[in-house]
């Protein structure tokens, strides 16, 4: 018989999970707290901007005329419980307020509110980013309050995901890590798996602890990788070098790549802040600490590119941002997504305005949740407008909107054409014919 298969938590990671896991051909229920999000999503509409996720969910929600029915959702644990072969958990693990650890209230919840509903064998998959050794405390937790008891299993699964690319690396993951205490679990999940797996998705298999630090590695690695060559476009700006041409020039060497090695004002979103934050912390719990102090230096470095942003627009209107009209190109911490959580794009925006500018913003798709974030700064329907007045514009996130802008153009509606490439992405010589006076981070010759 086919695994039915349950999503706890419809957020950004679960939405996507469950569409991923009908279009992989099973039977699909989906809960959530929050009954406004599943009214939202029994429409078939999805509460976030995410390339192909609403097509997706569209084409396996029940009731959707023409969709394949496979995909259904509910506020109700006890429908989950009798559902369910195998229960996805996909809640969120926010940053504790004012601490360094990682808040694990809505995991714990989610397992303490699925247990007393599981009364048959059933597979319960974590897939929230939490901290090492968690896995082992929630197993026993779904032992005791399960009625089944040891018929339920744990196994952990970190998700992988790519805002902007989501559904892509559900459907076709790089690879597939599984913590697992048996060969049931494992069994089950291979079964879960077995298309992308069949197309040349590794399997990794390991024990719960290598699985949880899987992810929180990975999201390290990446941050370290990125502040890296933020701290070279620092030596670079102190020794009159081109942090581009240098980020080009070790990135042809295979065992360092090209990826992630294009300065700006840094990394920002949902995860790896916390993440790399909530590692530190765990490994100080652990009594590793030593182990992890480079990440503090990944972390302060990261935040020092937003100041340095502020004090290159700062220097650029004469020292002073008071009653100075400055465009803010981007909201979102990245392109292809509406996300502005711990945006540096939205940070260097409040600061400027906090010190007196008139900041205007415009971005492609996080203009809603920007204004819900930072309700006082102005906002435009489009670049041009954005930038009109403007003594200076900021590019702050990569959208290719803004490098298909015309400089002429804009230059038209600005008082004074200076533009600050945060993110080293547009075409300093195009700029430069119209007019404009370019800066771009790390290249102060560029």
């Amino acid at each position: 018989m086919a695994l039915k298969i349950t999503v706890i938590g419809t957020g950004y990671l679960g939405a996507t999970h469950a569409a991923a896991m009908a279009e992989l051909g099973f039977e699909v229920l989906g809960l959530d707290v929050v009954p406004e999000k599943i009214e939202t999503l029994s429409r078939g509409e999805v509460p976030m901007y995410e390339p192909g996720l609403e097509e997706l969910l569209r084409k396996h929600v029940a009731g959707i005329e023409g969709s394949t029915g496979r995909l259904r959702f509910t506020t109700s644990w006890e429908e989950v419980g009798e559902f369910g072969d195998v229960h996805f958990v996909c809640v969120n693990t926010p940053q504790k307020h004012g601490e360094y650890a990682c808040d694990m209230s809505y995991v714990e919840s989610a397992f303490a509110s699925l247990a007393p509903q599981l009364r048959r064998p059933a597979l319960v998959v974590g897939k929230s980013t939490v901290p090492v050794g968690s896995a082992a405390h929630l197993a026993d937790l779904l032992t005791r309050l399960a009625p089944a008891g040891a018929d339920v299993e744990l196994a952990w699964n970190p998700e992988f995901l790519r805002e902007g690319f989501a559904v892509q690396d559900t459907l076709h993951p790089d690879r597939i890590v599984v913590g697992v205490a048996g060969e049931r679990a494992e069994k089950l999940l291979r079964e879960v798996y077995a298309t992308p797996v069949g197309e040349g998705s590794p399997f990794v298999v390991a024990d719960y602890p290598t699985a949880e630090l899987v992810k929180t590695a990975a999201n390290s690695f990446l941050a370290t990788k990125i502040s890296f060559i933020n701290a070279m476009a620092e030596v670079c700006e102190a020794a009159d070098g081109d942090v581009v041409k240098l980020a080009e020039a070790i990135g042809h060497d295979e065992r360092i790549g090209k990826k992630f090695l294009r300065a700006g004002i840094g990394f920002g979103g949902g995860c790896l802040p916390k993440d790399i934050r909530a590692f530190m912390a765990r490994a100080g719990e652990l009594g590793a600490d030593q182990a992890l102090t480079f990440l503090r230096e990944v972390d302060s470095i990261n935040m020092r590119r937003r100041s340095h942003m502020i004090e290159l627009a700062r220097e650029s209107v004469g020292g002073s941002f008071l009653g100075r009209r400055v465009a803010v190109l981007g909201a979102t911490f990245k392109p292809d997504s509406d996300d502005v959580r711990d945006s540096p794009a939205l940070n260097v925006a409040g600061q400027i305005h906090l010190q007196g500018g008139q900041v205007t913003v415009y971005d492609p798709k996080g203009m809603d949740n920007a204004r819900r974030l930072f309700p006082t700064l102005a906002y435009a329907p489009s670049a041009l407008e954005a930038c009109r007045g403007a003594e200076v514009v900021l590019h702050l996130t990569e959208w290719s909107e803004f490098r298909e802008l015309d400089p002429a153009q804009l230059g038209e509606v600005v008082a004074a054409r200076r533009v600050l490439d945060g993110r080293n992405a547009l075409d300093a010589a195009a700029w430069r014919e119209a007019g404009w006076v370019f800066r771009a981070m790390g290249r102060p010759r560029a």
